[in-house]
Parts: structure tokens; sequence; C-alpha cells
């Protein structure tokens, strides 16, 4: 049976958190709504001390931007685009459009359709999530998507130079410098100044997320996303230094960030949570990190790998770092992840700058029914169909109008009618 222990916060308290995110987003939402512009301005000038003469950077902005990334970290910036470029479109390409022919002259079929424009957000105040404009943008021109923008929130007063070289070099094709709820906003309803999209997709904070939200349904996004999930899942053959510096690696994304240790080993649980304070002595990182920890971070102890699978799909975090003798053993057998990271040679900051796989993930959750952002997300699969013969059209008539009267549809029954009359030269039995 699994033990704790050590426990985050109960659920009353993170209840009591959303539900005053949520109030506010709803109203700041609804002033964008009505005075457009205006209101994006004044949120930016509220919240970021922010107002520009635009908030999209021209051409010669952006080469400005550009121009302050050193040579390195230009070329870094293009080696991770190119492995999640790369991925995305082996991935694009496993993606088929289909055309069948199910009965003789009955063809059905799909087309897999980009969508027409999408908004991406690309976190950067307390961390500039340079990376976040490769896993956005490039995945999102990878899959077609004719109009993309990107919004950032200013940075030490303007826009972040590597954020900006980033979505320049994924194919942005407008860039904003505007952050949280504002940003969201603006890109999903639209002001005088930005056209809307129909989509958006990006990380952010608890802010941005209840934006998504509560705008989803009349924009797509691409998932619910909270704070970052880590979920460490380890046995004997690692040791507590990795396995808190794991956990430690993304704690510090923000303090209600939850870092969970699974594992089979008591002394491997002990020693991981001595490790833990003690690298919380000497991160720089660390004020964020050790609250997080307090409040949200988890040790359980299982008896076995099957108790752990129960535990870790019951948990279904964002990122799930496994080191064990038999890490395909989670493999073959988890079903609830936003993404696994397989064995002690990688860990979840591979996946979140530079190895190719995207790193934004189901949080709070949600990969009991979704897995994150790729591809095919911004990919619609709308089915067509078209009956090419008399017989046909007359046999598939027969049957929709039966089974359109069992239901009560007289209406849909004469649509069947008058084809098996027309083509078939009978009325419908």
């Amino acid at each position: 049976m699994a033990r704790y222990l050590k426990r985050g916060q109960d659920s009353s308290t993170v209840a009591a958190n959303d539900a005053k995110v949520r109030a506010t987003v709803e109203g700041l939402l609804a002033e964008i709504e009505s005075r457009g512009d205006a209101a994006v301005r004044e949120l930016s000038e509220r919240f970021d001390k922010w107002s520009p003469a635009s908030f999209r950077l021209s051409p010669e902005e952006i080469e400005a931007a550009i121009a302050k990334v050193s040579p390195q970290d230009l070329d870094d910036i293009r080696f991770a685009q190119a492995q999640v470029r790369n991925f995305a479109q082996k991935q694009r390409e496993c993606i088929k459009d289909l055309e069948v022919e199910t009965l003789p002259g009955v063809v059905l079929g799909h087309k897999n359709i980009p969508v027409n424009a999408v908004g991406c957000y690309v976190p950067g105040g307390k961390y500039p999530m340079v990376a976040s404009a490769h896993m956005s943008v490039v995945t999102a021109k990878v899959a077609g998507v004719e109009r993309v923008i990107a919004c950032a929130p200013p940075f030490q007063g303007g826009p972040h130079p590597a954020i900006v070289a980033a979505m320049h070099l994924a194919g942005a094709d407008e860039i904003y410098v505007l952050g949280g709820i504002q940003a969201v906003g603006a890109m999903a309803l639209g002001t005088e100044t930005i056209a809307p999209v129909d989509m958006l997709v990006g990380p952010g904070n608890a802010f941005v997320a209840e934006a998504k939200r509560q705008l989803y349904g009349r924009i797509g996004i691409d998932l619910f996303a909270g704070p970052t999930e880590t979920l460490v899942i380890a046995d004997e053959t690692v040791d507590g230094e990795i396995c808190a510096t794991d956990l430690l690696g993304q704690a510090e994304h923000g303090p209600t960030s939850p870092a969970v240790l699974l594992t089979n080993s008591e002394k491997l649980a002990r020693d991981t949570m001595a490790e833990i304070e003690r690298q919380l002595g000497v991160l720089p990182t660390a004020e964020i990190a050790r609250q997080s920890w307090a409040d949200y971070g988890e040790v359980i102890v299982c008896d076995s790998y099957e108790e752990m699978v129960k535990e870790a799909d019951r948990i279904a975090s964002e990122h799930v770092q496994v080191m064990t003798k038999d890490p395909d053993y989670f493999l073959a057998n988890m079903t609830n992840y936003g993404a696994l990271f397989l064995g002690a040679r990688t860990n979840v900051a591979y996946g979140d700058k530079v190895i190719g796989t995207n790193h934004t993930l189901p949080t709070k959750k949600a990969a009991r029914y979704t897995g994150g952002l790729w591809v095919g997300k911004f990919l619609k699969t709308c089915t067509y169909q078209r009956v090419l013969t008399d017989e046909a059209s007359a046999l598939v008539g027969e049957y929709c109008s039966r089974l359109c009267m069992l239901e009560g549809f007289h209406g849909h029954a004469e649509q069947a009618n008058i084809r098996v009359r027309r083509f078939g030269g009978k009325n419908a039995a």
C-alpha cells in the first residue's frame, strides 16, 4: 500500500486559490472585449509598466533585438529549433489524408486542414521562456498554419532579445511585446490593432491558464495548462542526489509547482529528502523551489512496480522521469502522463529546452484525456463523402429512410426518400 512520507497542500486550499484567479480573469477579459486596445494598454501599464507606441515590433525593432543576442546563443536557438522542427515534421508525415470506397459507389474521406490563425504565448516574466517559442511557433508552421502571431511580456523594460530572436527564427508572422491576460485576451478576442486568431497555444502562469480556459469554445486552445508538474519514479538503481536534482529542477518554475517522488525504496526516499534540503542551501533559485517543495512536494513509497504504476496513473503528472532498472516497464504499462523521460541519461530539462519533443503538456490530471501540444493539434481532420452511382444512392437511401423514421425524423427521412425515388425509381420500403 502506498505510504506518504510528505504531502502537499490540501485540495480545499488549492480550490480557494483557483476561485480568486477565476474571478479576476473574468473581469479583465470583459474589459478587453468591451474596450479593446484601450483596455489592453491600461492592463499592460498596470501589470508590466509597459506602454509603447505600438505593442507590435517592426522589422527594424526585431533586427535590433536580434543584434543584442550573442552568436553562441543564436546558434543554440537554431539547434533547438532544428530538433523541434525535425520531430514535428516526422509527426506530420504520420498524419495522412484518407479516401476509401466503403461500398460500391460510396466514397468517404478526410482531409487534415491547418488552422488558419494561431496565437502563441511565450512566458517571460520571472523567467524568459525562450524555448516556448520553439515549441509553439515552429510546430504551428510545420503544420501549415498561415498566420502565426506571438506575444511575450516585456523583460526589464523592453522586448527580451532572445525571445524575439526565437520567435523570428521560428517563423512568427507578427511579434508583440505584450504579456498576461491582456496578451491572451487581445489575441483571442481581437482589438482595433490585433486581428483575432482561431486558436491559442503556449504555457503561462495561473492567470494566463485561466484566461485560456474561459476563452475556450470561442477559440481553440492547445490544452488546459497549470503550474509545471514533475513526477520522479525511481528505485535503488539511482541515488538521492539525482532524484533531488530532478525534483528541484522543476520546482524552481514557481511556488505552486508540484514535485513528487514515487519509489519502492524508503532508503532512497529519505536520502532524497535529505539531499533536497542540502541542495536548497546552494541552489540560486532556492527561494522559489523551497516554497514549491514545502507546499506541493510529495514523497510516496510503494511496495512494487505495479503499485507505482497505479499511483503514477492516479497522479497523471505532466512530466514523468523514470529512473529504474526497467524503465520500459513504465512505458508499456502507464497510461496517464504528459511526457515520459526514460532512464537517468535523459531528464525533463532536455525535453523543456532542446531535445525535440514538445514541452507544452497537460497538467492538473488532464493527462487522463489528452496528450501535449504537437503538430496534430494545429490540424482539423475534416470528413467528406460522395456517392458515385444511382444504385449506391438508392441503397443507402432505403436504410437511411428507415433509420430516420425509427427516430421520428420525418424531414430527414424525406431527404433519403427523394433520392430513392429519383435514383432508384421506387419508393423507400
